[in-house]
Order: structure tokens, then sequence, then C-alpha cells
């Protein structure tokens, strides 16, 4: 078999263009006996991370590389339709520096050059071509281009100013797709390659994986084009763009076997280098005076807040704190407290209203201190090894709740403290699911619009479905694929060669990076639309595995709600409310949860959960806790059971008497995860760290780790004098829990949240549900849902007034709620603004004309004025009234 490598490569990650799936491209590599593959995607470096991973799994050499857009002229340069998307260009990094490189070069592509595409340009090329390999690409390349326009003086300029460039890095491409065009234009390439003693190569452009994919590619670019498939024009692909074995391409290029051994040379230069690091790429946070390391600030910080946290401060609280400051220094993240804790409490300076905590972080005494979490963990018994384990060296995860306006304050404190170029959005992508890939390919194919509908319709409605298991699970769509009608058949097949592929990009709801220096040096970025800051082109996951801590600031509207509620409360009523400082044991509060009085409260509104409310009855916290951790799909059967037995009217068991300390707030139910750690703890003689280790092994149900710490479990509990049998069976019993164990950090920082929100709605009803209203101003059904809710209550709400209404619902001196005009349909935020404005310099509104001579009519315009009169707006004049035109 000829010794061959494909060098020129697109996969999925060429947005709706390749419709090559890297699983796929690799599995056929390994079929047809290839040892490795390069990706080469339109202008980006989006599947880089993934492509390397696959490609690793199956011990086939991954070759990173980009097919470059470069401008014909400078990449600042914007104007006109000649130069939108530049020549063509393939770049190899054959070494570290080489993908360094590449990578500044494809961010400054988005950052400087995007102009229809990510353009660079021959400046920065030559900057950053150390490490890397280029070869002249497709007919849209640089020198194919000029061989084809006959300019046979600048041909010749082409090569030379490339080898300068490259020097013998710099390669000659073949390609055959059966164009006339690449004939003429390989001939001249094979002479030059002479001319100037280089070296050709030969490669195929691959945009899809088998030579039957063509029309599932034909498909996908009608998508990104908008035309029909019987449309032809324009279409430059001849269906001889797939991944071709070795023995194909010998025959395509028999009278140049040399282009093929060439690939061999250029895979041998590339080096066998490593991105992915567990180091964590920390941006340096300035010290004050007086502290030489972050670690003597943050023990400084942590201990000043635990004076006022802790006033008594003792062995417990200082054993505790000591103990995580040393892992945390240990694992070197002081850095990251000291980044978190400065914009929370930039956060709370400028008024923003901070979650009391999310997820494992909660568990974390130093976090407490430090004024990043608001929820005590040793009063809550929350373990810090459940957040950050010194057994397993893994990135810490702070994920913080901001309300929805401050989000995006705490976000720019945080771009102008580290600089724009260090800060970025995350890349997310847009993928065909099953339905919507039949419903993409049955518009392309003309497949009856009703058709289409069923056919999609047949696929379960699941996340992460897929059509292969769509067909074993559903006959009737297994029957379609096999004896259907053509076009549905067609459909079908070519929905699954689709179905992953990326369809768009767009940015991380909350997901951020912040890095040391200048995001350029360490990842490929890019631009979105919707975004001002820079987004990585690695996602999610993938983004951390080379070494950028990923935060998440995450904008909660239930903190928002809180936040309005607490202003009505203070303009209504003249309270300034801390809301963190509410009692937990208000029983006014606790006998609305008892009621199931919850609607529009945080985490407890649904009818399933008011109904358990009504026979729990909860008096304490800890019954919140556990119910937020029950009311999910597994453990909600144990909800009953949990009632009966806080009633006393079934008898409380434990597993083994060592373990009823810490099964007894739950009444002998292991609903956490802490639980089982502590369990394995106390009875398996595990160190928590250990025990979190266990846990993940039992959520994950990996049964290899689970059998080798059976062992380890039931040895440390018999050592302890627990005979096997009573051993084995506890084991069992937390494994079977922890297919569903609660975090018990997240649950309690959550119940937080709900019990401030039924605080304010059993003693602040009205400025309650006056917050609750404005923050679903955009849905009506939830206005109607919710005003029947007010009005279930006793609280009048009053239509919108044009003399007393705001943009958003208040609570007038009434004590009704006052309709907010914002939710009028038809009117418009800048329209209310200009009224109320107008209002507060000139006071109330006479009548209709008056209130017409006063506005500013450009920003309350005609169709704003027809809203607000249908609406009733214009009521409170004696002179008009809305109910008189309907006579």
């Amino acid at each position: 078999m000829p010794d061959f490598t494909h060098l020129h490569v697109h996969t999925q990650y060429s947005i709706l263009d390749g419709a090559a799936k890297i699983s796929s491209l690799i599995a056929k590599v390994k079929e047809t006996g290839m040892d490795s593959i390069a990706i080469t995607d339109h202008g980006n470096m989006f599947g880089v991370l993934k492509f390397m991973k696959e490609a690793r799994q199956h011990k086939v050499k991954p070759i990173i590389g980009c097919e470059v857009y470069v401008a014909k002229e400078s990449r600042f340069d914007k104007n006109g339709t000649p130069d939108r998307s530049g020549y063509h260009l393939i770049l190899l990094a054959k070494n570290l520096q080489g993908y360094k490189n590449l990578t500044k070069l494809v961010s400054l592509g988005y950052l400087d050059g995007y102009y229809y595409t990510p353009r660079i340009d021959k400046e920065i090329l030559a900057l950053y071509s150390e490490g890397i390999i280029a070869s002249t690409a497709c007919l849209g390349g640089e020198l194919p281009q000029t061989i084809m326009n006959n300019d046979e003086a600048q041909v010749d300029a082409v090569v030379k100013n490339f080898i300068d460039i490259f020097g013998d890095d710099f390669y000659l491409e073949l390609q055959d797709h059966g164009h006339e065009e690449q004939k003429k234009v390989n001939q001249r390439l094979l002479e030059l390659a002479k001319k100037f003693n280089r070296k050709v190569i030969a490669t195929n452009d691959v945009h899809f994986v088998d030579k039957d994919d063509f029309d599932a590619h034909r498909i996908l670019i009608c998508l990104n084009t908008g035309k029909d498939l019987d449309d032809v024009s324009g279409m430059h692909y001849t269906g001889n763009e797939y991944l071709k074995t070795p023995n194909e391409m010998a025959e395509l290029f028999k009278d140049v076997p040399e282009a093929l051994a060439n690939t061999r040379e250029i895979v041998d230069k590339i080096e066998d280098y490593e991105i992915t690091t567990k180091n964590i790429l920390l941006p340096h946070f300035p010290l004050p005076d007086g502290f030489e390391t972050e670690d003597d600030y943050l023990r400084f910080l942590t201990y000043e807040g635990a004076k006022e946290m802790y006033p008594d401060l003792n062995d417990e609280v200082t054993k505790r704190l000591d103990f995580e400051l040393s892992v945390i220094k240990e694992m070197g993240f002081p850095g990251y407290f000291l980044i978190v804790q400065d914009f929370i409490a930039k956060a709370r300076e400028m008024g923003v209203v901070v979650g009391p905590g999310r997820g494992s972080a909660a568990g974390s005494a130093v976090a407490y201190c430090t004024g990043i979490t608001n929820i005590d963990p040793i009063k809550y018994n929350l373990l810090f090894e459940r957040f950050l384990n010194p057994e397993r060296i893994s990135m810490p995860d702070i994920d913080i709740d901001f309300d929805d306006e401050g989000r995006e304050a705490v976000l720019n404190y945080v771009v102008g403290k580290y600089g724009s170029n260090r800060v970025a959005q995350i890349v997310t992508f847009g993928t065909m699911a099953a339905k919507l890939a039949i419903r993409d390919v049955a518009r392309v194919l003309k497949l009856p619009l009703a058709e289409a509908d069923r056919i999609a319709k047949l696929v379960p409605e699941r996340p992460g479905i897929t059509l292969k298991q769509a067909f074993i699970e559903v006959k009737e769509l297994a029957d379609i694929k096999l004896n259907g009608d053509e076009l549905s058949r067609k459909t079908l097949s070519f929905a699954q060669t689709l179905e992953g592929s990326a369809r768009h990009t767009g940015t991380h709801a909350c997901g951020v990076i912040i890095g040391p220096d200048d995001l350029i040096n360490h990842v490929p970025l890019s631009i979105a639309k919707d975004s001002p800051l820079n987004v990585t082109q690695y996602e999610g996951k993938l983004v951390e595995s080379v070494g950028m801590l990923k935060m998440d600031f995450l904008g909660l509207k239930t903190l928002s709600i809180i936040k309005d509620a607490l202003r009505n409360i203070e303009e209504g009523k003249g309270m300034i409310i801390d809301i963190n400082k509410i009692p937990l044991e208000d029983t006014k509060t606790f006998e609305l949860y008892q009621r199931g009085d919850t609607i529009g409260t945080f985490q407890f509104e649904s009818e399933g959960m008011r109904t358990y409310l009504k026979d729990l009855k909860p008096t304490t916290i800890e019954d919140l806790i556990a119910m937020n951790a029950l009311y999910r799909p597994g453990p909600m059967s144990y909800i009953p059971v949990y009632i009966q037995r806080k009633h006393g009217k079934e008898v409380v068991e434990y597993p083994h008497p060592w373990l009823e300390e810490i099964l007894k707030p739950t009444h002998g139910i292991m609903v956490y995860q802490e639980q089982i750690m502590q369990a394995a703890q106390i009875m398996g003689g595990f160190t928590l760290g250990g025990a979190d280790l266990l846990r993940r092994a039992m959520g994950k149900k990996q049964m290899d780790v689970m059998e080798k710490q059976k062992v380890v479990f039931v040895k440390g509990a018999e050592d302890k004098g627990v005979d096997t049998e009573t051993a084995t069976e506890v084991f069992k019993m937390m494994a079977r829990f922890a297919e569903y164990g609660f975090n018990r950090s997240h649950s309690a920082a959550y119940s937080i949240i709900a019990y401030q929100t039924a605080y304010l709605k059993a003693h602040y009803p009205a400025e309650y549900m006056a917050a609750v209203l404005t923050h679903n101003l955009s849905d009506i059904k939830k206005i109607t849902f919710f005003i029947d809710e007010c009005k279930r209550q006793g609280i009048a709400v009053a239509g919108p007034d044009v003399n007393e209404s705001k943009l958003r619902f208040i609570v007038n001196k009434n004590n009704e709620i006052r309709f907010g005009m914002a939710a009028i349909k038809g009117v418009g935020e800048a329209a209310v603004i200009a009224l109320i404005e107008e209002r507060k310099q000139n006071g109330p509104f006479n009548d209709i004309v008056d209130f017409a001579t006063r506005v500013n009519l450009r920003a309350v315009n005609k169709r704003s004025f027809e809203a607000l009169a249908m609406a009733g707006a214009f009521d409170c004049f004696n002179s008009s009234h809305r109910a008189q035109f309907f006579y």
C-alpha cells in the first residue's frame, strides 16, 4: 500500500461546508491503513482539541493545521467585494512553536482582518511563520489563481515570496477532482517545482468521508447558500472531495508518485508535541503593599473575614481554615480565590445582588470568610473535599450568581481590571440535532412540510437522542427509512449523515476565561456579533484542558426579583432590609411553605412540590434543603418515606449505629453526596478526599473502580470491628444512593435563596409579586398567571395609568400593584421612559390633549398612543375612557 497522508482536510467545523465528522474521519484513516491525518478547517481551529483527542485515542498521528484566508493587500482593508475572502493557504504546525504561531495567525484573522471571512495578510504571515509548514492550497490559493490568470511574471514572484517566508517548509499542492483548471495548474506547479527546487504533495481537499456522502454534503452547502439542491450554479464540488484511500490517491497521481511520498516527509517533520496541560494559567492578582505572596494575602483576608463570621473563632474553625488554606496553597489556587473574592466584593460595592453560593464551592470555609459565598459550611455540615479534593488535582469551579443587570456590570469590572485582551467568552456550537437534521434536509429536498413535520415528531423527545437510537426505539421511523417513499428515505439517510454537524457558532451564556496575559498567546480567539468580548475557539471543558481558567458569571432572574422586591419595600414603606440577615426560623415563612403557597418563589413553586410541602409541613431549613435535593427523578420516590419518618409515622432505621449522626437530619435516608463520603470515612476509614473519588466512581458506575474500592471499604470496616456482611451491605446501599445523591452544598445554597423569596412573599406579598410580574414582562401567559395568583392572595392589580405607572410593576399608596407600562404590547421602553421623564419634570397629565401636547411624539408615536389607549392607560382622565369607544 502506498505511504500517504491526507494533509488538506475539512471537518464538520468548517461550518456548513465540511460534512466530515471527526470520529468518522479517524475511523476511516485506521480502516484504510493510514497512520496520520491533518485538520485544516476554513479559517478556524474550532475542532483542533476534539481532533487531537480522537486521533490519539486511535493511535493516529494528528497534524494541526488550518486553511487560512490571506488578504490580497492588508488585513485591515475592508472595502468592496474583491477581497472578501482573500487567497487560500494551507498552514500546518510542525512543533509547539508552530502551534502557537498558528494560534496567533488564526486569532488575528478574526480580531484584525474579519471581513466576511477571517483574513490574515503577508505581514503577519512572515512575522509568525516559525514552526509552520505551508502549501499552496486549492484553486483558491494565490499561486493557482495567478497561474490561471496567465500572469507569468507574477507567478515567479509569488513562489519566491513564499520561499522567503517558509524556506524548505513551502510545498506545492497538487489536486485533481476532475476540473480542467486543476490539470492546467498542476502542470504548471510541476514546472515550478523543478525551477525552484521545491517539492510537490498530493492532497484531495477532503470535505466528506465517503463518496456516498456527496449528496449529504451538497445539502449542507444548500443550507449555507440558501439554494435548492437542483441549483448547481456556482457549485464547485464534483463529488470527489472525499477521504480517498492511499490506493485511490496513487491511481489518481500515478504519473507523480513522489507527490504521495512527499506527504511522509511532512508527517516526519511534525514533532510529537502536547498542547493540553494540567497546569492552570492563572492571571496575576495585584497584591497590596505589605504582602509578598498570594497565599499570605489570602490567609490575611480569610482570618479578617473569620473574625466577623465566627466571632469566637474556636479550634474547630481555625483547624478547618488552616486545612483549607494549606490545600489551596498546595494546589496552587490562592490567586484564583483572590480574583473571585475581588470581583464579588466589587459587585456588592456596586449594589449587585450576589447569590449565597452555587455548587460545591459553598462547602469552603475560606470562600465563606472571604465573601465568595454566604453560607456557613461548618453550620450546615458541608464538605470542602467535595469542592477541592487534595487527592485529585482538578480545576476549582466557583460559579457565581448575580442579578441579571448586575452580571454585565461585574463582567465590565473584570474586563477593566485585567484588560479586554485577557478576558474572553467561550464559543458554543449549534449542531444539527436529530429533529433539526430531518427538517433541514427535508426543506432542501422539498419534502412536503406536513410530512417532514410528521417524521421529525416521531423522534423521541429526549435530550441527546440520536437518529441511530431513534431507529431502534421507534418502529415506524425505522420502517420509513427502509420502506418509505424515496424522498422520505433519502431525507432520513442524509439527516443521519449530517446529524451533529456544526450549523453555527454562539457564545456560552455565562462562561468566561481570564488569562495571565494576552489570550492570543494561549488559545485561538474569534469574535461574535452579540459579544463585545473576544470569544475562544475552543468550547467548554476543552478550553480548560489547555490551562485556561474558566469562570461562570451567571445571571439569575430570582436575584433580580429579590433586588426589585427590596427596592419596592424601600420605596413604599421606607424600610431597608438586608436579605442576608433575615431570620431563618421565621414562623410566617414556614407557614407559607406548609400551605404550599409558593407560587412565584424559587425552586418550590411546581404543583408537585406544593403538594408534597402540604404533606411535609416543613419546620426547618433542613427540610427545605432535603426537599430540594429529593425532588428530582430518582430520589423522588423517597419523599413519602421522608415525610412519614418526619411525622413519626414510620420508624427511622439506620444502616449502622455509626452512621446515625450523619443520617439523622434526613431521617435515615441517604440524600446527599456528602453523606456517602462521610459514610466511607466513618465506616471504611477513607479520607474525605478518597471518599470523594469513591463517590465519583459510584455516581458514574465505574464498576472496575468500585470493585477495587469495595475491597478497601470492607477491609477498613473490618479493621474497625464491623463484620463483612454488614460492611458489604452498607457499601451496596451507598452505591445505590450514589446514583442520584445530590450535592448538599448546592441544595443548601439554593434553599437559602428559595427561603429568601418565601420570606418576602410571606411578609411583603404586594411588593414581592410586583417584582415577580416585572421580571416576566415579555410573557403574557405568565403575567396572566401571576395576576391570578395576586388576586388569590387578595392583592389588587390595577391597570396601567399614564399618571402613576412606571416602566415596571410597582406598589402604590393603596397597596395595589400598578401595571407596568413596559408590559403593554406595542408601547416600547423608549416611549415609557420619555413619558415618565415628562411627568417627573412637569407633573401629572391633565387630559389626553395635555398628554399629546407635552410628550415627545418621536418617542411616543401613533402606535404607542393606540396601545396605551387600548390598555386603558388613559382611563384616569375623566374626559376620556376607552369604554366610550365601545358604544
